[in-house]
């Protein structure tokens, strides 16, 4: 068995058409395989780059076109009885053609094809084709046979199994991309071998089994074995003559567990399976780490509706999540060490659980092996969202075929933890207005509800299926009721303020987001604006959201001071979505007892631009990251409205109780007390105890110029509330002495407040774009420091670094009252 890989010497060339650029028609380039059109124009230096400005406006013509890539090949010699073309991943309509006779077409880029062509081969030189149609005349073409159907926006991605985002979103570009974007080559084999390795893995009374379901092809009617061991335990099935499957079952006793993070350590085992012929040659071999967990959804009806919890080794999981987009348009671009350093990203914001969101892809093995190393859960949607979709042939059998192949893949991930069958279509046929166009079509109905649950039940049994994100439970209910199953809420971004979040007490929160725009220098290094504005031609075509920026305005009328300049505007905006995501985590978690879970949208960003992101399209840490961390952290500390007054919540999602003295005082603007009172916490593990505060506390006397902190022991974020917004506050003018000192970590910065300074941020990336910093929106009372270490591949000017538009807070808005620090030095002790 030999395996040649084909990722050399391609070329790419577009197809006559009107559409094609003069300098591009007819015209060959090198190709990267795996990779794209895009990327293969970019690095011939013939499209601008697509990021950038409006350039994306301008290669809409790359989706309306036809393109072959090619290659030439020596075959390597051999005695093989099979010789398969093997393609991992096309995207989408490809026609391949092997020394001039066609092998195969495809029309799905979400699974992988292999096609039988030894036959075709020839000695020496070999010339493989692939031609691409454009996608957009495919699914206009479907759409026209089948009858339109409604979507959110006006691109026919649900006529096409493609990348949904690659037709634009309301965070990401419209970029409809082809070429090979997964691996592909020969296969060359003899007698057998493994078609699919599925390890369903389950683990009860201390006792992990591994029920392994090997599927073979072969090409000689002999009797095979198929040998596998893990964690010490081995077995050995035969696969009769004639015959294409086998079972077989490993027993582990008292296996080392895998279990999420912050609940236990993610043990992997390595599971070996080989298949070995009559004589004991070994035909084929297979190899994963697998880890021993069990995982279940409790949805026993109860006082309150219908729960959606995840149970983990029996263990309840509240989910600290976050939805997860493509992380760029074009897939081969994103490496393992980017996908480490943006799930580290997560992790580091606390969170437990990745929704992989239904219109982007079935992520990659590096993701989820990533992942199981990590300890953070995995949802991931199969790829319908936000459209009515067909389900007439070709989608059908295409449909049935994908799912096929990806739940088989993923079998073995123990990250993975829930099926779901769609983003917001089962809600979008109840509320968005699509029963009367539909008129009776097809919508995808077949799929949620049928095939894709029977396909989960059939292959992958040891996880659960839940049919729509949101989803309630039964037909019989309303998709998106808050009393039941999962739900979204968006009303808060569209046409409500963000402390409406408290009028929900949901069972579960799979959706709910606030925007911002990305960092300062990725919006420098995308934009050639002159001046930036929140409305200038770059900056309003990176803002992809409906009113999107009429929205912000809105939650900045609400809130916070009136901004005098972009500069103003950037920071009050990015701090207007941290504390939004911040209010709904905190309330929702302070109601864990009736709420089980909750994923923010959304983790990262697929380019740069404005949107709900806490990532963004440079991988920069937005403040709601920072915002995220504190919300997320596994002791939180949070002040509540209850009972038309105040409650101190702590919430303590670890498997210790939680003991410490507390303190909730009021206090003045000035840091004068006006009331206190002391609390002997004591929180059991993976509870909440509410406690509610006096009148004194609860009702202040200047509500302007008051506030409430709690404190817990050594909990390192206190909670704070004010009676006030901010533009409502009585701010004294932002006053503080500063300090920079170089030390091996990086520089320190370290404020001092002689004011309240409020939300103290640093903006490090404004004087060089490699800087990030340690931490952000810290609250100083008078009297008291901070010290935030700053990263950069330069030290960095003391001076410009502590002060604006680099070191902020909210009451340095006024342009009458914008801070000075009063010192500002290198070497100084932080």
């Amino acid at each position: 068995m030999t395996r040649q890989t084909l990722h050399e010497g391609w070329t790419l060339r577009a197809l006559p058409g009107p559409q094609v650029p003069a300098g591009i028609a007819g015209r060959a380039v090198p190709a990267t395989v795996p990779g794209c059109v895009h990327t293969d124009l970019l690095a011939a230096g013939l499209i601008p780059d697509p990021f950038v400005d409006d350039n994306e406006t301008a290669l809409a013509w790359i989706g309306r076109t036809d393109w072959v890539y090619e290659t030439t090949f020596d075959r390597r010699a051999g005695d093989d009885e099979r010789v398969d073309l093997v393609c991992a991943g096309l995207d989408t309509v490809a026609t391949l053609t092997l020394n001039g006779v066609e092998v195969g077409r495809t029309e799905n880029m979400h699974r992988g094809h292999r096609f039988a062509v030894g036959a075709l081969l020839r000695p020496g030189a070999n010339t493989l084709t692939v031609r691409f149609d454009s996608a957009y005349r495919y699914a206009q073409g479907h759409r026209d046979a089948l009858g339109d159907r409604p979507n959110a926006y006006p691109e026919p991605f649900q006529f096409i199994r493609k990348m949904a985002c690659n037709f634009g979103w309301d965070w990401g570009p419209t970029l409809v991309t082809a070429g090979i974007w997964q691996e592909i080559g020969l296969h060359a084999w003899s007698t057998a071998r493994l078609a699919t390795v599925r390890p369903l893995v389950t683990v009860a009374d201390g006792v992990g089994r591994v029920e392994l379901h090997v599927e073979v092809e072969r090409v000689a009617a002999t009797p095979l074995t198929v040998r596998a061991a893990v964690a010490g335990a081995a077995v050995e099935a035969v696969v009769p003559a004639g015959e294409r499957t086998a079972v077989a079952t490993l027993t582990v006793r008292d296996p080392e567990l895998w279990w999420p993070r912050g609940y236990g350590e993610q043990a992997l085992h390595r599971l070996d399976v080989t298949l070995c012929a009559p004589d004991g040659r070994t035909l084929d071999a297979w190899s994963r780490r697998i880890g021993f967990r069990s995982v279940r959804l409790d949805t026993t009806p109860d006082a309150h509706g219908t729960p959606f919890a995840l149970h983990v080794n029996d263990t309840p999981v509240f989910v600290r999540g976050i939805n997860w987009i493509p992380d760029d348009p074009f897939p081969s671009r994103i490496t393992r060490d980017r996908l480490a350093h943006r799930l580290g990203q997560a992790a580091g914001a606390g969170v437990n659980l990745l929704r992989v969101w239904g219109g982007g892809r079935y992520e990659s093995e590096d993701f989820y092996d990533l992942a199981d190393e990590l300890g953070i859960l995995v949802q991931q949607d199969f790829l319908f969202a936000c459209a009515a979709y067909p389900e007439e042939e070709p989608f059908g059998t295409e449909v049935a075929a994908e799912a096929t192949e990806q739940v088989t893949r993923l079998a073995g991930h123990p990250s993975l933890v829930l099926w779901t069958g769609n983003n917001e279509n089962i809600w979008g046929w109840h509320d968005w207005d699509w029963q009367e166009p539909l008129a009776g079509r097809t919508w995808g109905r077949g799929y949620y509800l049928d095939l894709l649950p029977r396909i989960v039940r059939e292959l992958d049994p040891t996880r659960p299926y839940w049919p729509g994100s949101p989803w309630s439970g039964s037909e019989e209910l309303h998709p998106n009721d808050p009393a039941h199953g999962t739900m979204h809420i968006w009303d808060v971004w569209n046409t409500d303020d963000y402390t409406k979040y408290r009028e929900y007490v949901p069972r579960f929160v799979a959706e709910f987001g606030y925007q911002a725009p990305a960092a300062y220098a990725t919006l420098r290094r995308a934009l050639t604006d002159e001046p930036l504005a929140p409305d200038s031609p770059g900056m309003a075509h990176h803002q992809k959201a409906t009113d999107g920026d009429a929205k912000l305005q809105r939650g900045l009328d609400a809130h916070l001071p009136e901004p005098a300049d972009f500069d103003d505007w950037h920071f009050l905006t990015q701090l207007n979505q941290a504390r939004a995501i911040q209010l709904g985590v905190e309330h929702f978690r302070s109601h864990r007892d009736v709420c089980a879970g909750t994923i923010v949208w959304q983790l990262n960003d697929c380019w740069p631009v404005t949107s709900w992101s806490a990532i963004d399209g440079d991988g920069r840490r937005k403040p709601l990251w920072y915002a995220l961390r504190r919300a997320y952290a596994d002791r939180l500390l949070t002040v509540q409205p209850r009972d038309g007054g105040l409650a101190l919540v702590a919430v303590n999602e670890t498997g210790e109780p939680w003991r410490a003295p507390a303190t909730v005082t009021r206090l003045t603007l000035a840091g004068e007390p006006r009331a206190k009172t002391a609390y002997p916490l004591d929180v059991p593990a993976y509870s909440a105890v509410v406690l509610a505060l006096p009148a004194d506390l609860a009702g202040p006397e200047e509500a302007r110029r008051e506030l409430l902190v709690a404190e817990a022991g050594d909990t390192a974020e206190r909670a704070l509330w004010f009676f006030a917004e901010d533009r409502e506050v009585d701010w004294p003018a932002a006053r503080f002495d500063t300090t920079v000192a170089s030390g091996e970590d990086g520089q320190r910065v370290r404020v001092t407040a002689r004011t309240v300074l409020r939300d103290l941020t640093l903006f490090p990336d404004r004087l060089d774009p490699s800087a990030e910093v340690d931490r952000a929106l810290v609250t100083l009372l008078p009297g008291e420091s901070a010290t935030f270490t700053v990263r950069a591949d330069t030290a960095l000017d003391p001076v410009a670094l502590t002060a604006r538009p680099v070191l902020r807070c909210v009451n340095d808005i006024d342009a009458a009252t914008r801070a000075v620090p009063a010192a500002a030095t290198e070497g100084a002790t932080a």
